[in-house]
């Protein structure tokens, strides 16, 4: 019989899997960053406990093109700083991607709010636009003009949250108790820029990231960075605590009965 591929896969087939993912080369993306100072009762609000607020109410977004092997993807994240047991980090509330094989691995694995999106990253000559769409809306744009050469960090390590949850069949809660996942990166880069230039949040029902307003401006930058990723579990999360906040991952139809904020535009 011809080898059915939706089968079961031999324990020598798994075995080469791994050993093949495990000896990935570094994979550099070309990404633009803009952290600002935002209201700290809005980022409060949006961090589900245990995670709390850091001194600092920091709000950023990451928007990349990045350089896989065999075909370009844009993944992008918009994050506020957080903190859980002593350790500061950043909890993403939405992280667009343009291919669903981007989404599989880091929703089901690491739980992170991964959603298909379009992700573009421009620059003609020192003038540079990025922006993170979807449903139509350019959500997050920054946009500005390269300023010069920032000089190159040390390798750094930093931390994202996430919560790793599957909701219950019968539609009423979790199948199981959620989890807290903490997600460590080392980072590696090889070209810094600074961009003079400003943070565009538009209205979106889907995406409501403008209720995170810019307050004070803190830096932009243009860069060519890789990093590894590894992931543990650091706490098991009450679930009642969390059931209020999980409408951040999917895009719920109750959200078009969500009105923006009074005195928004």
């Amino acid at each position: 019989m011809a080898r059915v591929r939706y089968g079961a896969r031999t324990e020598a087939e798994i075995a080469a899997a791994r050993t093949a993912s495990s000896r990935l080369p570094d994979i550099w993306s070309t990404g633009v960053v803009a952290i600002w100072e935002t209201d700290p009762d809005a980022l409060a609000a949006v961090l589900p406990p245990p995670l709390k607020p850091t001194d600092r109410p920091l709000a950023r977004v990451n928007i990349s093109k990045v350089d896989l092997p065999g075909y370009p993807l844009g993944a992008g994240s918009f994050a506020v700083a957080a903190a859980h047991d002593g350790v500061e980090g950043w909890y993403p509330l939405v992280m667009p991607m343009t291919h669903e094989r981007a989404l599989v691995g880091g929703r089901e694995v690491f739980g992170e709010p991964k959603k298909l999106g379009e992700v573009v990253v421009e620059r003609d000559g020192l003038t540079v636009r990025a922006f993170l769409a979807r449903h139509g809306i350019a959500f997050v744009e920054v946009r500005g003009a390269v300023a010069g050469e920032l000089p190159l960090p040390e390798p750094v390590q930093k931390t994202d949250f996430y919560f790793k949850f599957l909701p219950a069949v019968d539609g009423s809660g979790f199948d199981s108790d959620p989890v807290l996942v903490r997600c460590v990166r080392n980072e590696k880069v090889r070209k810094l820029e600074r961009i003079t230039g400003d943070v565009v949040l538009r209205e979106s029902m889907y995406d409501p990231v403008a209720d995170l307003p810019v307050c004070r401006l803190v830096e932009i930058t243009i860069g060519e960075k890789t990093s590894d990723q590894r992931g543990k579990v650091v706490e098991r999360v009450d679930a009642r605590a969390l059931l209020p906040y999980i409408h951040q991952r999917y895009d719920d139809p109750a959200q078009v009965l969500d009105a923006p904020p009074e005195g928004s535009a």
